[in-house]
């Protein structure tokens, strides 16, 4: 393949990024990262070039880890119940954004706060866009955002069973397929994603 052939247009058009770059799944994470295989150079974010709509798409697309709120949400339906049942536990991380209704409205960010639920749901919606489009993930959001103490473990909570979350939490939680992402969840302390671990 001759170098001309690049020059006609520095985005492949397909995935939005700049060529060479390509996506690859990274074996340990099992995330999508892109790649340059010319300068060897991988990235967790998209490169400098890219055109994000295009690539949105194209994640969404190839590499979409987390199904559409209509396939978890059909998840509720009742033949799935009796498999739960033997689940008793299981092991899930959150990213929490309280606001001035939450049950207690302070967190080791901010001792008083004070945004309301619809900013709260406004900065989560983007939270859980990044996180969607593979841009980052649950637990390097939470590292820094999110309003609960376990934000320092990444948001993880180690595993939990029945009667030990709020009700929406814990089912939201026994909703989800390893590795899924809730939709936003509203409980007593605030707004929640949550991904399920184990």
């Amino acid at each position: 393949m001759s170098a001309a052939a690049y020059s006609s247009s520095s985005l492949s058009s397909s995935s939005g990024l700049p060529l060479p770059w390509e996506v690859r799944i990274s074996r340990s994470h099992n995330i999508p990262y892109y790649f340059n295989p010319t300068s060897q150079q991988s990235s967790w974010e998209p490169p400098q070039g890219s055109d994000p709509e295009v690539l949105k798409i194209f994640m969404a697309t190839h590499h979409s880890f987390v199904l559409p709120q209509a396939a978890i949400a059909a998840g509720h339906h009742h033949h799935h119940h009796h498999q739960q049942a033997q689940k008793s536990k299981v092991r899930a991380s959150h990213l929490l954004i309280k606001h001035a209704g939450s049950r207690r409205p302070a967190s080791w960010k901010e001792s008083n706060i004070t945004r309301t639920e619809d900013e709260a749901r406004q900065i989560l919606s983007r939270f859980e866009q990044q996180i969607r489009s593979g841009q980052t993930t649950l637990a390097q959001l939470a590292l820094s955002e999110s309003d609960c103490s376990s934000a320092r473990k990444g948001g993880d909570l180690g595993f939990f069973g029945p009667g030990e979350m709020q009700k929406e939490f814990e089912d939201a939680a026994f909703a989800l397929n390893v590795g899924e992402i809730s939709p936003i969840i509203k409980t007593a302390s605030g707004l929640h994603l949550i991904e399920r671990t184990a």
